[in-house]
């Protein structure tokens, strides 16, 4: 039997302090709407989104099912386990689901198809799963999202819009729940993404080689230790990864509890008004991920410095291109908070 490989141990990464931070707080609320990493390569984009998984605490699933549904919802289920149906067999705590999507998946392999091995041999019209079902409830993620195929961007964000993957065709009709958070990574050299695709996103965190000397010795150090010991490293770290997974359950268990001022959340609307994003997916951005990020923080109400904190990130990829402003968008967002909310203490 294959023995899995460990994994590099989240708390153990080095100088991206807002990638760590962007993946946590979609991991306390998934419904923040996913994250996007764009930054260096060799930056830990991946690395971190595979650590992250190892760290997530796991979740109740309802045994046998394809699409591990939650044993107690009444809504988002499969066919086989919505009201009405036969009893639910048992249920178990399962690892949380992150999934990778390679940039040459097919759509049947995202999709899912019929099986055609039963259909040869036994003439049983029989949908295996794909990509999609099996990150429901979980993470999908997507290296280099940017040069993603348009035909399967437009997939996605069906997908992400609904929640749901409906499958008509080759006399095939399914319908099954596939909600997840979504995550992407790329270099913005390599190309951009489309704005349909980049909207969907709650949040995007930027991420950069450490230009700290005593950071990039760090980094190297700690990675040539994974490499030559990695069941000892990962053993060094389990305290460190153990307090972080404890923490994330504390937070979701708050989450609901936490309340926003009527005061912040004008002020919320006021930064978006002020820096001209689109629509109100800004604001809610920007409401959900300062509520986790006072979650994460052991609060129940949400501060300014909490809005601070996540502006950036849930508002920087949904600025307009000014050809009259070459500052960045990071830059603008700054500008904006500090107009919003005053000079930062």
């Amino acid at each position: 039997m294959k023995t899995k490989r460990p994994v590099f141990p989240f708390t153990a990464l080095v100088g991206q302090r807002d990638m760590q931070r962007g993946l946590i707080i979609a991991a306390v609320d998934p419904m923040v709407g996913g994250v996007l990493i764009l930054g260096d390569r060799g930056t830990g984009k991946s690395t971190a989104v595979r650590a992250l998984a190892a760290v997530l605490p796991p979740i109740r699933a309802v045994s046998g099912c394809a699409y591990r549904c939650a044993p107690q919802a009444t809504a988002g289920l499969c066919e086989r386990c919505a009201p009405g149906k036969s009893p639910r067999p048992a249920a178990a705590d399962i690892a949380v689901p992150v999934v990778d999507l390679p940039l040459g998946a097919t759509e049947d392999r995202i999709l899912g198809a019929l099986d055609l091995e039963r259909l040869m041999v036994a003439g049983e019209k029989v949908y295996e799963p794909g990509l999609l079902a099996q990150a429901n409830r979980g993470f999908l993620y997507i290296d280099e999202v940017n040069l993603l195929e348009d035909h399967l961007v437009d997939l996605l964000i069906d997908v992400a819009a609904s929640g749901e993957n409906r499958i008509e065709r080759e006399s095939l009709s399914i319908v099954h729940p596939a909600r997840f958070v979504l995550v992407g990574s790329g270099n913005p050299e390599e190309g951009e993404l489309r704005p349909q695709l980049l909207d969907r996103f709650g949040l995007a965190v930027e991420v950069r080689t450490p230009q700290d000397l005593d950071q990039r010795v760090e980094v190297v150090r700690r990675r040539e230790a994974f490499e030559r010991d990695p069941e000892g490293f990962v053993a060094a770290h389990a305290q460190a990864e153990e307090a972080l997974r404890a923490a994330l359950v504390k937070a979701r268990r708050l989450l609901p509890k936490v309340e926003m001022s009527d005061e912040l959340l004008r002020q919320a609307a006021d930064l978006c008004q002020k820096l001209g994003t689109d629509g109100l997916r800004g604001e809610l951005s920007l409401m959900r991920a300062a509520k986790a990020a006072a979650a994460s923080a052991g609060r129940t109400r949400v501060s300014a410095e909490d809005l601070r904190e996540v502006a950036p990130m849930a508002l920087r990829h949904r600025l307009r291109r000014d050809p009259l402003d070459e500052t960045d968008s990071s830059s603008r967002v700054a500008r904006g908070v500090e107009q919003v909310f005053g000079p930062e203490r």
